[in-house]
């Protein structure tokens, strides 16, 4: 057929042309179609061929036949008009501008069922605003409709008739929400008279395209956007209905766009602008304007869609056209959130963001307009507002350009001033990199990497490269990774061949990570403060870029630590400085002080030192209490009571790894080997431990040095100072003197309060196993006193001592004179209580010698470096010895060091007792 092909809708037909000698053919009766011998010979009509012969009635669709001198006055016949309205101040006459436009646009969830279409048209009929536009989608819910029509189109060129049972299915939607919208007459009558006619047409038109095994981009849109085409003169009709006036506009005989690269379209806003006033001037008084999204026409005249977010896109190109006060679109969720609410439970609804801040969180995946949809409001500075339609006392966000002026960044309250807007991740990612010498100082070499990876169709997500120009790497879709290496081993194989270039590799199974804010402009510090919470969860970072509109800071992290690295950085800028989700092993007599602990200085921590302290979790040896967003401090032992259940350690993780807070620590108030058994495990996962028990600190070797190596090499914590004199500050002056350069002699210490007490009471009055019975019944030793008396735990201090100083000993290497004589060792604990008195004369003697020469009884542990040993014993000290000065329960522990020679360091206090040894642990959350 001769000249341009141009199809159209009955149901939504363009206002009258310009065009000289146009033919309109109604096409009435069956498709010619080739003969079956030359469908065999596979001889088959081209489309063009088919559309000459189309005769059908194909949903009142109008073939119009446009010759070239047609098509050609109709051109100049708008351009005139076009550089009509250039010249005007305003391009809509002052009458329908009078009170502004407000657009609106409904998503396919807002339109899914004849529930949401009502309470739509009541929507908009309740807004006061003088003048209104709704854009509106294909219906949503199940099935979507335009998923049914992209469904349709590819069964037909598979030749697959089941298509008619898809269209079938459309048309039953269509025609049984409309039943249940409008009431019997003319409405309806006149909407399934549309919706049949349509119907029928697509049914030929599909039938077409079945025998033809391929279909048009042109076929494909203008079967495509049929939905929105129902769903706009549906809603039209209900807003009629329900006492509103309303008219509904195909967006075809407005939208003008042409063709851009990589598939998508670009609007010619003088055409639009031209047939846009066109319209107004046929529709004096329109009411409610409902419009057809996603769908426009070119400058042929031919249908096509906005591709993707081609409604949202409609709302703002229309938006843009009317120069109108606002922007809204309405959708099923609350607004644009400062990270995926998916990921992070404290994500929060953000007020308002500027253009340039939605761009970069859209880009990396952000439930945010695309950056294209936000441009025609730019244009014009038109806000525009995300909400939710099943929530509507919810406000949005606003998406505005006044963030752009730094004294308003300025001005904002506290609460509004974030210097980070949201943060968002891009998964699976490759990194590659090309490194060599040659490529320093050798121009060209970025763009011939860049070259090949662009003809090897790969889009770059992410560039880092160091000034040294030794390498350069970039981040691309994992998908891609293996294109872009193939490509740049081929262009620089000659340069990898004579080691200009060392490699070209992939580090695949990586993440962007992408914070976004216009505070962060001139702002110093906040990359500081973002790599340190990534620190602090303990996530190494692999590449960082930053342009230098210091809008957005991207990093490549591992794809394992993607939701981790998104917590730490979102709870760092909107919860507080330090979260911090607590894990507590062990609820006994330590394990509940500590928890009262924290009960009462929890408010302090938050408000003096910015800590978000949440306990998830109580474990036992066999029962755990667990809670999402923390357990209630001042009522946990009732809800421990109630409420555990049995110890399971995957399910124990599982509610850590679903919580917000990137700090988790492990509190472990045991003295369980099989829980300590457990600390490398925590801290290759990223936990931190803090802990009193002493069996891995005294414990395999092998197993410390590495729990110390991890310690040291990453940002994940172990915290044993509660180990060796609860409360006091042992381990951490041991660090100190190290770290600032002293050299650590010998380390002496009564390093247990039970048997610190009893040394000062005994003073020969009264025997020695009564002294101990004493001790008992206040609460000073073990409920087996021989667990105090043997030694063993004050040489488990000597060990954990001698390896903080650096002596790599083991119990096996501490010698130690047991008080329990051999004899009562494997007794029971009444039996033993009730035989000490036996033995009370040998320990009558050594005080009796000790007090002749002036002396005194103190059980101590021993670290000597000169002789690279550690001791546990019963030794004797004068009476103006620091040690013969103690008394009560307190711990002393003496530092001979290099500095402290002649007088040693000495600290001294209670080193005993639930309330200091939890204390001990509790000093670590600061």
């Amino acid at each position: 057929m001769e000249g341009a092909m141009k199809v159209c809708s009955l149901s939504g037909r363009l206002s009258t042309q310009t065009v000289s000698k146009q033919t309109e053919i109604s096409c009435r009766g069956a498709v010619k179609v080739p003969s079956q011998k030359s469908r065999k010979d596979g001889t088959v009509a081209s489309f063009n061929s088919l559309n000459s012969q189309f005769s059908s009635r194909c949903s009142g669709f109008y073939v119009k036949k446009v010759r070239d001198e047609n098509k050609f006055a109709y051109h100049t016949t708008c351009q005139q008009k076009i550089s009509s309205l250039a010249a005007q101040t305003s391009p809509i006459s002052d009458k329908l501008t009078e009170g502004g436009w407000e657009v609106h646009k409904y998503g396919g969830t807002c339109v899914g069922s004849a529930e949401r279409i009502k309470k739509g048209a009541q929507l908009m009929l309740d807004n006061t605003a003088a003048n209104k536009l709704l854009v509106v989608s294909a219906m949503g819910g199940v099935p979507k409709v335009t998923d049914l029509l992209l469904g349709v189109i590819a069964k037909a060129v598979a030749r697959d008739d089941t298509f008619k049972r898809e269209l079938d299915a459309l048309e039953e939607k269509h025609r049984k929400t409309a039943e249940v919208l409008l009431e019997t007459g003319p409405a309806l009558d006149s909407y399934l008279q549309v919706l049949k006619v349509d119907i029928e047409g697509l049914t030929a038109l599909l039938k077409a395209i079945s025998f033809a095994g391929t279909c048009t981009d042109t076929f494909s849109d203008l079967i495509v956007g049929h939905g929105e085409l129902w769903s706009a003169q549906l809603m039209s009709r209900v807003v009629t209905q329900l006492g509103g006036k309303s008219t509904w506009m195909d967006a075809r005989q407005v939208l003008v766009v042409e063709a851009a690269a990589e598939g998508q379209v670009e609007v010619n806003y003088p055409a639009s602008l031209a047939k846009l006033s066109d319209w107004l001037e046929g529709h004096p008084d329109p009411g409610i304007v409902v419009m057809t999204g996603f769908i426009a026409e070119t400058a042929d005249g031919a249908p096509t869609t906005l591709k993707r977010n081609g409604s949202d896109y409609s709302a703002t190109i229309i938006g843009n056209l009317l120069s109108a006060k606002t922007i809204t679109i309405w959708t099923d969720v609350d607004g644009v959130y400062s990270a995926d609410p998916r990921k992070v439970v404290g994500a929060v609804c953000l007020e308002s963001l500027s253009y340039h801040e939605a761009w970069e969180l859209s880009y990396f995946g952000a439930s945010v307009l695309h950056p294209q949809c936000t441009l025609p409001a730019m244009k014009k500075n038109i806000p525009v507002v995300i909400r939710n339609f099943f929530c509507l006392p919810n406000p949005g966000t606003a998406i505005t350009s006044h963030e752009e002026d730094i004294e308003y960044l300025r001005m904002r309250t506290s609460t509004e001033n974030r210097l980070v807007k949201g943060f968002a991740t891009i998964d699976d990612i490759s990194l590659i990199n090309v490194e060599g010498t040659g490529l320093a100082g050798v121009p060209g070499t970025a763009s011939a990497v860049f070259q090949s990876v662009k003809e090897a169709k790969v889009n770059v997500v992410m560039i880092s490269q160091a000034s040294s120009e030794h390498s350069i790497c970039f981040a691309v879709k994992s998908a891609q990774a293996g294109a872009a290496v193939a490509a740049l081993e081929e262009t620089f194989a000659r340069e990898i061949a004579n080691g200009q270039i060392n490699s070209v590799r992939e580090l695949p199974d990586q993440c962007i990570l992408a914070a976004v804010g216009q505070g962060m402009c001139s702002t110093p510090g906040v990359s500081a403060i973002l790599f340190s919470a990534l620190a602090k969860a303990n996530i190494n970072i692999f590449a960082v870029a930053q342009g230098c509109s210091q809008y957005n800071i991207t990093i490549c992290i591992s794809k394992e630590d993607s939701v981790k690295a998104l917590r730490a950085a979102h709870s760092r800028f909107y919860l507080s400085e330090t979260p911090i989700a607590v894990v507590l092993v062990g609820p006994g007599l330590v394990g509940k002080t500590l928890l009262a602990q924290l009960s009462d200085q929890i408010g302090i921590l938050e408000e003096e030192f910015n800590i978000d302290l949440r306990v998830l979790g109580v474990a036992s040896s066999g029962s755990m209490l667990l809670s999402s967003s923390g357990l209630h401090l001042d009522s946990w032992k009732t809800n421990w009571d109630n409420n555990r259940v049995h110890l399971d350690w995957n399910k124990l993780e599982e509610n850590l790894v679903d919580s917000a807070f990137p700090n988790i620590v492990f509190i472990d108030c045991t003295a369980s080997e099989d829980v300590a058994a457990k600390y490398l495990e925590w801290l290759h996962k990223g936990y931190h431990v803090i802990t009193p028990n002493k069996k891995a600190g005294s414990g395999d070797l092998d197993y410390y040095r590495e729990i110390r190596r991890l310690s040291r090499s990453t940002y994940t914590h172990f915290f044993a100072e509660a180990s060796v004199g609860a409360g006091l500050p042992v381990l951490s002056t041991c660090a100190l003197l190290s770290t600032t350069g002293d050299r650590i002699l010998k380390v002496e210490g009564i390093l247990s309060g039970t048997l610190s007490y009893i040394f000062n009471v005994y003073d020969g009055s009264v025997p020695f196993s009564e002294v101990v019975r004493q001790a008992k019944e206040l609460g000073y030793t073990e409920p087996d006193p021989r667990e105090d008396l043997n030694g063993n735990d004050v040489a488990r201090k000597v060990v954990i001592l001698a390896r903080e100083t650096g002596l790599n000993i083991s119990m096996v290497d501490v010698p130690i004179e047991s008080l329990v004589p051999p004899e009562l060792e494997d007794c029971s604990v009444e039996e033993f209580m009730k035989r000490l008195p036996d033995y009370d004369q040998q320990m009558s003697d050594k005080f009796a010698e000790a007090s002749l020469r002036g002396e005194v009884l103190r059980f101590v542990g021993l670290v000597d470096h000169a002789t690279g040993k550690g001791s546990v014993e019963l030794k004797t000290y004068s009476k103006e010895h620091s040690f013969g000065q103690l008394s009560g329960s307190d711990n002393m522990i003496c530092f001979d060091t290099a500095r402290y020679n002649s007088t040693p360091l000495v600290i001294r206090g209670p080193g005993a007792g639930a309330e200091v040894t939890a204390g001990g642990g509790f000093f670590y959350f600061l």
